[in-house]
């Protein structure tokens, strides 16, 4: 019997009994009415816990987060757009990429990682550039842990009359994402994160105003033409191509989790096991890269002590049975590794975890 492997890292993630037991279904075509009442489920379930009203609607896609950004990306932005791109880490350079690749017009305010936008800065570029045209941020930036200040950018969007394009992929299910209050024109997600299902569908929340702009815009993409997914999900409950069936199926039973075990619930859940894994990292001496309000609910950034070496120490912990990630770019180089509480994870894995966290340090300490 091979063992189990605990998944302490931001994705994909360990899923929960009720959501394993929905895979070994009857097959299923989705054109059919059965496929169309799960996407209904998903659909209203996940209007929930975006926090929506009637001026949005949910799209699903076969794909990763990546896929649901790329969507919007390509689809919704014109040559004659300007974007403001907010970027302090990975995920933030990850959506530069995609701006730059569709050949979007974007101007990037850039700050350290791990450290906050300046709201003052930002407001600042908005007054001087009226060209301005959008806005985009991601609410979680994974590759530190840091929560972004959304609730400020959008009442600073709203406020400049600018769309705003928010990529909560690894927020969604685990922080306070609401699109209405925070005036958000596009929210990203993605299965496999807070939502606690497999990895391979993408979620937008768009508001249908937003949609029906893109009805004449040059297609630049064709399995993800976003205004060709919005009219099969609307007016069919379908997808133009052939979704990833079970992959759905599976999203649907963890977001109908949620919903009845409260949003709340979960999220309150999860920043419970954050604070026990930061006071047990803290009570090794071990330093985070933050810490506080600022800090997420679900991933937490540690350096090693400098003796240890960050890959030898990862690979320990993987044979152990448990997986967690090294740092990306600069912050790998400093030793940082990510501890992530997401999906499936209880407090008493949390504390067991550390146990072991403890125990292979010092062994590679030896």
């Amino acid at each position: 019997m091979e063992k189990k492997q605990y998944l302490f890292c931001p994705g994909p993630v360990n899923v929960s009994e009720a959501v394993k037991k929905s895979l070994p279904h009857l097959d299923i075509c989705h054109r059919v009415p059965d496929f169309e009442k799960i996407m209904l489920s998903l659909q209203q379930n996940l209007h929930k816990i975006f926090k929506a009203n009637s001026e949005y609607t949910i799209l699903l896609i076969t794909g990763s987060g990546t896929a649901a950004n790329e969507t919007v990306i390509s689809s919704f932005y014109l040559n004659r757009d300007h974007v403001l791109l907010i970027n302090n880490g990975e995920l933030g350079c990850r959506l530069e990429e995609l701006l730059a690749i569709h050949g979007i017009k974007t101007t990037v305010l850039s700050y350290e990682w791990g450290s906050l936008p300046n709201l003052a800065e930002i407001e600042n570029q908005l007054k001087q550039d009226k060209s301005i045209t959008g806005m985009a941020v991601v609410f979680h930036e994974t590759s530190t842990g840091m929560i972004n200040p959304v609730k400020q950018i959008g009442k600073l969007s709203k406020q400049y009359g600018k769309t705003l394009f928010v990529d909560a992929v690894s927020a969604l299910g685990g922080e306070d994402v609401e699109v209405v209050r925070d005036h958000i024109d596009f929210c990203t997600s993605s299965a496999n994160k807070c939502l606690a299902s497999y990895p391979g569908v993408g979620i937008i929340c768009a508001k249908r105003s937003c949609l029906e702009a893109t009805r004449h815009n040059k297609i630049k993409v064709a399995y993800l033409n976003l205004h060709r997914i919005w009219e099969y999900s609307e007016k069919y409950h379908q997808t133009p191509n052939t979704p990833s069936v079970t992959l759905f199926i599976a999203l649907d039973a963890a977001v109908k989790h949620i919903v009845e075990v409260g949003l709340e619930n979960q999220i309150n859940r999860y920043r419970r096991n954050a604070n026990v894994i930061r006071d047990g990292i803290k009570k090794m001496g071990l330093r985070m890269l933050l810490d506080g309000e600022h800090a997420s609910n679900t991933v937490t950034s540690v350096f090693l002590p400098d003796n240890v070496d960050l890959d030898v120490f990862i690979q320990k912990l993987e044979v152990k049975g448990y997986t967690v990630y090294s740092g990306k770019r600069h912050l790998r180089k400093q030793g940082m590794f990510q501890i992530a509480n997401m999906g499936a994870i209880t407090e008493e894995m949390c504390v067991r975890f550390l146990e072991v966290l403890s125990d292979t340090i010092k062994e590679c300490h030896a």
